[in-house]
């Protein structure tokens, strides 16, 4: 590490301590601990207090906790289901995408903004959250084990849909479209699947079966087996994130797979709270004063809009109208992709930095409404009442 950062003990001390005080406020005052998290990065951030200075260290480890959160999702779902649940939702994905891409360059042009801007806009509004979606989402019901199906199959599609997108604004920034790298991503993902299923059946099924009382063991060759296709499906030019789930999609028809998944719940939950962290700490609020508009048009046609399109379209494909809304309410918002298109973008100067904070602006407020919304109205792990907690 640089001499002059600051020591990682006293940023973990300070992210921990400070969450478990306002973690504390937040259940007293029946508040989102998800939006507790953001609060004390924008707090301690170089924006807020400036306690911590670090943020892209802080942004690295963090994103550890989705890697980990997407290899449990895996974990838990059979291979034959989430097949099933890809091919019926794949026309959704799409046409859902579609509308919410129109509605961001509609808003775009009615903000004056520049032809590239109002594109990376309406891109950034293709996208739910699978961090905010999933974290909120309890696996222990029968009901939600099926809506846990559709939205993964959804954010899985949308996550594809999202690479191939910043493959094309990194070409357009060399204002050449690398249709070889496009064409790459295609091959990749389904590779990726074969070598997730033939390492699995050959490698880690006789190695677990053998060694499966020693539970130490059972846990390092989790981790290091997520990380191993995480690592490399980056390689492939895929996300880790997609690595990691497929990591766990191989593992979840292995009897183990429950353990696995038990085991690594604390780890995730660490690394979940620096990354919530390093989003509130990120942002500059000196920005708000011009943004203010295009920001509350952004998050409230996402907040609006979203609930209603898939309930719309889950509704069409058989879903009942209360389960397809409540998927719809949990995919309500802006996504982390979004944070990353915006990033992408200002650093190859394809918009400027007051359309990137736009843009994260309103990503951040639909987190933070969003999450209210879904805990404050269903069964989600974080509920503030006994009622609505489910784990």
């Amino acid at each position: 590490m640089p001499s002059n950062s600051q020591p990682i003990m006293h940023v973990i001390f300070l992210i921990f301590t400070g969450t478990a005080l306002l973690s504390t406020a937040a259940l007293f005052t029946r508040q989102s601990l998800l939006v507790a998290y953001i609060a004390l990065g924008a707090l301690l951030g170089p924006y807020g207090l400036k306690a911590i200075s670090d943020t892209p260290l802080i942004n690295e480890v963090g994103n550890m906790g989705i890697i980990f959160l997407l290899f449990l999702l895996g974990l838990d779902l059979q291979p034959s289901s989430l097949l099933h649940s890809l091919r019926k939702m794949s026309l959704i994905a799409l046409i859902s995408s579609l509308i919410f891409l129109i509605f961001g360059i509609g808003i775009g042009k009615l903000c004056g903004f520049s032809a590239m801007a109002t594109f990376v806009v309406g891109i950034s509004m293709m996208f739910s959250s699978t961090i905010i979606g999933i974290k909120l989402l309890p696996t222990t019901i029968l009901h939600h084990q099926h809506t846990g199906e559709l939205m993964i199959s959804i954010l899985l599609l949308q996550d594809i849909i999202a690479i191939a997108v910043l493959l094309i604004l990194h070409a357009a920034s060399d204002h050449l479209l690398s249709w070889h790298g496009i064409g790459t991503l295609f091959i990749a993902f389904p590779l990726l699947l074969a070598m997730g299923y033939t390492f699995q059946r050959f490698l880690l099924a006789p190695l677990m079966a053998r060694f499966d009382s020693i539970h130490e063991y059972i846990f390092i060759l989790s981790i290091g087996w997520c990380l191993c296709m995480a690592e490399t499906a980056h390689m492939m030019g895929l996300s880790e994130e997609i690595g990691a789930f497929i990591a766990g999609i191989a593992l979840a028809s292995h009897p183990i797979s429950l353990y696995i998944a038990e085991s690594l719940k604390p780890l995730r939950d660490f690394f979940l709270v620096i990354f919530f962290f390093a989003i509130g700490a990120e942002f500059n609020f000196s920005y708000l004063p011009s943004i203010w508009l295009p920001t509350l048009l952004l998050a409230g046609v996402a907040l609006l809009l979203k609930p209603l399109v898939f309930g719309f379209l889950l509704n069409r494909t058989g879903e009942s109208r209360p389960v397809g809304f409540e998927i719809g309410v949990r995919l309500g918002q802006i996504s982390e992709f979004s944070l990353l298109i915006s990033y992408v973008a200002s650093s190859t100067q394809l918009i400027t930095p007051t359309i990137a904070y736009t843009i994260q602006a309103a990503t951040l407020l639909t987190f933070i409404v969003s999450c209210y919304w879904v805990v404050l109205r269903y069964p989600t792990p974080l509920a503030s009442t006994e009622r609505l907690r489910r784990d």
